[in-house]
């Protein structure tokens, strides 16, 4: 029954967003508004609590996305160590234009496995180097493993299927099967009632394998008889199937009136030579599957969902019996002269259903016309008309869901306007039935039924992925007066001066060519490498729960994908949207991407302009790092799987802010740094209103206070001004140089943090020399400074430097035989089975904790992610502290 609804009935036309302006208010220094037009799924669904139908679940979809290269296919690969000579390789997996190889002779050994670009790689189709006398010869490292290579290839490749040639060289290098039909080529198209009958039919348009077919001989002034069709249609074949198969190849009925038949036949004529001089790949039909055949015997009733009636399911009867294959069902009407409804069906036509389906799944079944009982009862009605009804063997499996399921969301075809792509919602699931509710249509034309495997449902984000307009709810969520922080470039303005609104094109469509997503636009991984410097924008922890890499992919995809994650590891997501708006270089072939991030109950929203190109992504992503203030290689296209090229977990914090920053001048300390005199500058007001509210604290009895000064967590206070807070550095850590090795992320940093490097030059300088308090005073300052918490009144916060002189002696200074920076998660199980926390050694090991993660730990920290109550987790952070002032003693200067 794909027939004569759906193949008539979805399929979609341009429609002007329903969705009118959704008002945000601007909340960086402006109180103007923006408007929005475009609908936007993630926060229409944040905001609703919806879920989304699993993309796997759209089987025609999945297909789609396959590359043209199958797995297990071979071809031959230029040999790395030795351009010259070529080998064969497998196939592992593919992603876009990306193909995973394995060379043959290592059988199911992955550690030689290497991606290469359908585009740039050169490949070729086996059989080729025998062809231009080229050398076959295997790999260095494995060729002693076999004697006779010869043998070796004769096996391997018996059976095997090759890559095909035309993939590999010329315009259709690299395409994926989608985009190998594009707009113009001509297929062959079989009529909605009869199943011998085809015509020629020319793609208007390709949308992610959805084709906008017209036939031939017709005009734009016919466009009413143009047909929406997704390219895995059974009514789809090649041009010249029909002549291959003894068809018919005539007009469809219905439009045969509108020309006339010499002009028929001249449009069928021109159709087979534009066909000829660009003929379709026959890879397009790969996909296709051969339908099965059919049990149906003429006279059987069965039911079907109505194409005539909406939302019906009516009993219906087998008519006629074409072949193995298609049948035709009629609609069973018992009134007295009317004109029979009629569908032409087969197996897998969606929506034919056995009898008493609707019984069993307590779904109503329409009475047929003329019916005089008031209940409509099949054993009755078999019985009256003296048929059968259809076994239940003639169905496909009539009970899977495919994993759909009641309130999800997805994408579906209007029906009764093909071209129109509508957000819809599942409101009920019977057996492989779906009930849909089209937002954006007005009722009661919103209310559909289609089948599990329907071609015309998509998963969400499927339009905006292909460029296609979708027709959103007539009101929806996003359409409230939702304050939304819209980032503005930084154009060094007053805090007081109101930014300029400018208004972002959210989700802006980019003009590709159907076969534009080949090799330039698709990159490998991206790797986060956890162990570089993250800077003072990036939290390190956050950080560290990132998965390692990102992709194989789209380029935009990915980068946007890393972005998204990279502005949500930050601890203040706005600022970094700020910095990466600022974000071009003129070389650039780039993409606006919107990108969005929440703080403090606010939306921030910014476009970024994001490469599209494979080969920019690394000066892309450098330039990304460099503007984030962290190492070069944070995150690249090289994994850097032992010691950074960089250097960066050496190198102070100085350095890395001087040379990767925004080159602050050193010679000028800000908000209380040392002077080159070596007289601390006056601290600005904020500092010092903060240090005095520290320093009573501290004079307090024994109040603890486990939240640094200047984190994070305490760093805006209210609705603090954005501008303001990055300016002043209180974002809870400063851009401006320090000379630490600790990294700028941990959330361990105070407001005092600044002149920290000179308190503890001055510290350990002056030794003991300095007096009973000085010195120590002000090592304790920066241990404070350093730590999270502050728990131990007794032994850290002496009233008097010299008793804590007296008490270090007592206890005995800890002394560290190697740096704590570059301990390994081994060495740190060790240092904690020495102390009075070992029955906690086991979660450093799980947690694979090394040293550059001790000096990381803070006492919430501790708290949240070990599940340690309070009293050991400060035990433990007591034991961190000791290693934290060690390191800060030996090795930090």
């Amino acid at each position: 029954m794909q027939s004569r609804t759906q193949d008539r009935l979805l399929a979609p036309i341009a429609v002007k967003s329903h969705c009118p302006t959704n008002g945000k208010e601007e909340e960086v220094n402006t109180d103007s508004m923006e408007d929005e037009a475009e609908f936007n799924w993630e926060e229409y669904m944040e905001e609703t609590g919806a879920n989304a139908a699993p993309h796997t679940t759209f089987k025609h979809v999945e297909i789609s996305l396959q590359s043209s290269f199958q797995p297990g296919m071979k071809l031959e690969v230029a040999n790395k160590s030795s351009p010259d000579t070529y080998w064969v390789a497998t196939i592992i997996t593919t992603c876009g234009q990306l193909l995973l190889l394995r060379f043959s002779g290592y059988g199911e050994d992955r550690k030689a496995d290497f991606w290469c670009d359908v585009m740039t790689a050169e490949l070729h189709p086996v059989g080729w180097c025998s062809q231009n006398n080229k050398t076959l010869m295997p790999p260095e490292a494995i060729k002693e493993k076999y004697s006779d290579w010869t043998e070796f290839l004769v096996q391997d490749l018996t059976g095997s299927r090759t890559a095909p040639a035309n993939l590999l060289e010329g315009p259709l290098r690299g395409k994926n099967t989608v985009d190998l039909i594009i707009e113009g080529c001509v297929l062959e198209l079989r009529d909605v009632s009869d199943p011998f009958l085809y015509w020629p039919v020319r793609v208007i348009k390709n949308v992610g394998g959805r084709l906008h077919l017209r036939y031939a001989g017709l005009s734009k002034d016919h466009q009413a008889q143009d047909t929406w069709l997704f390219y895995l249609d059974v009514r789809l074949r090649p041009l010249g199937w029909a002549q291959e198969n003894s068809f018919t190849l005539e007009p469809p009925t219905e439009l045969r009136s509108l020309k006339s038949a010499s002009d028929w036949q001249q449009a069928l004529e021109e159709a087979r030579h534009d066909g000829q001089t660009s003929p379709l790949p026959l890879e397009v039909f790969k996909d296709h599957v051969d339908l099965p055949k059919h049990f149906f015997k003429t006279g059987m009733k069965l039911e079907m969902v109505s194409l005539w009636e909406q939302l019906q399911i009516c009993p219906v009867s087998v008519s006629k019996v074409y072949n193995e294959i298609y049948f035709q069902v009629t609609l069973d009407d018992l009134s007295v002269d009317v004109k029979p409804q009629f569908v032409l069906c087969h197996t897998n036509s969606p929506g034919i259903l056995p009898v008493q389906w609707c019984l069993k799944n307590g779904v109503s079944l329409e009475r047929p016309r003329g019916y005089e009982g008031q209940d409509f009862d099949w054993a009755d009605y078999l019985k009256h008309s003296g048929t059968e009804a259809a076994p239940d063997a003639c169905f496909p499996d009539t009970w899977q869901t495919r994993g759909f399921a009641k309130d999800m969301w997805l994408e579906a075809v209007n029906p009764h306007q093909p071209a129109e792509v509508c957000v819809a919602q599942i409101t009920q699931v019977r057996g492989r039935l779906l009930w849909l509710r089209l937002e954006g249509v007005a009722k009661p034309l919103s209310e559909c039924i289609v089948d599990v495997e329907s071609m015309n449902i998509f998963p969400v984000g499927w339009c905006e992925a292909n460029s296609y307009p979708l027709t959103p709810p007539l009101k929806p969520v996003c359409q409230k007066q939702k304050k939304i922080a819209v980032v503005q470039p930084e154009k060094q303005l007053a805090p007081s001066q109101p930014l300029e609104t400018v208004p972002v094109n959210h989700c802006q469509p980019v003009a590709m060519d159907p076969g534009a997503a080949n090799g330039r636009y698709c990159c490998s991984k991206i790797f986060v490498n956890h162990r570089c410097f993250s800077g003072p924008y990036l939290n390190k922890g956050r950080i560290a729960e990132l998965p390692q890499a990102v992709g194989p992919g789209k380029c935009t995809l990915v980068l946007k994908e890393l972005l998204s994650m990279l502005i949500n590891a930050a601890y203040k997501p706005g600022r970094v949207l700020k910095e990466l708006q600022e974000l071009e270089d003129q070389s650039w072939d780039c993409q606006e991407e919107t990108l969005k991030a929440k703080y403090k109950g606010k939306t921030y929203r910014s476009t970024i302009r994001i490469v599209r190109l494979a080969d920019q992504i690394p000066d892309f992503c450098r330039k990304v790092c460099m503007k984030l203030q962290c190492c070069p290689n944070l995150f690249s296209p090289v994994l850097v799987t032992d010691k950074c090229p960089e250097n960066c977990s050496v190198q102070t914090k100085t350095k890395y802010t001087y040379y990767y920053g925004k080159k602050r001048k050193l010679s000028k300390p800000m908000g209380g740094e040392e002077t080159a005199e070596g007289e601390l500058a006056k601290p600005t007001r904020r500092r010092k209103k903060r240090k005095a509210i520290f320093v009573q604290k501290k004079r307090r009895s024994s109040a603890v206070d486990y939240t640094p000064a200047g984190s994070p967590q305490d760093s805006d206070d209210g609705d603090e001004d954005e501008d303001m807070a990055l300016q002043s550095g209180s974002e809870g850590t400063s851009s401006e140089p320090r000379d630490d090795h600790t990294d700028a992320s941990s959330v361990e940093v105070s407001s005092s943090r600044p002149r920290r490097a000179a308190t503890l030059r001055r510290a350990v300088s002056a030794g003991n020399a300095a007096g009973g308090l000085e010195a120590p005073e002000s090592r304790r300052r920066s241990t404070r400074s350093l730590s999270a918490y502050n728990q131990n009144n007794s032994k850290y916060q002496p009233p008097k430097g010299q008793d804590m002189q007296m008490e270090e002696e007592e206890e005995g200074q800890l002394v560290l035989d190697r740096n704590p920076l570059e301990w390994s998660v081994d060495e740190v199980v060790q240092f904690i089975n020495s102390t009075d926390c070992a029955s906690l050694a086991n979660i450093f090991q799980e947690q694979d904790i090394d040293g550059q993660a001790l000096l990381l730990l803070t006492l919430p920290t501790v708290q949240e992610c070990m599940d340690l109550k309070l009293g050991p987790a400060i035990k433990l952070c007591h034991q961190i502290e000791r290693v934290k002032v060690a390191f800060y003693r030996q090795y930090a200067n």
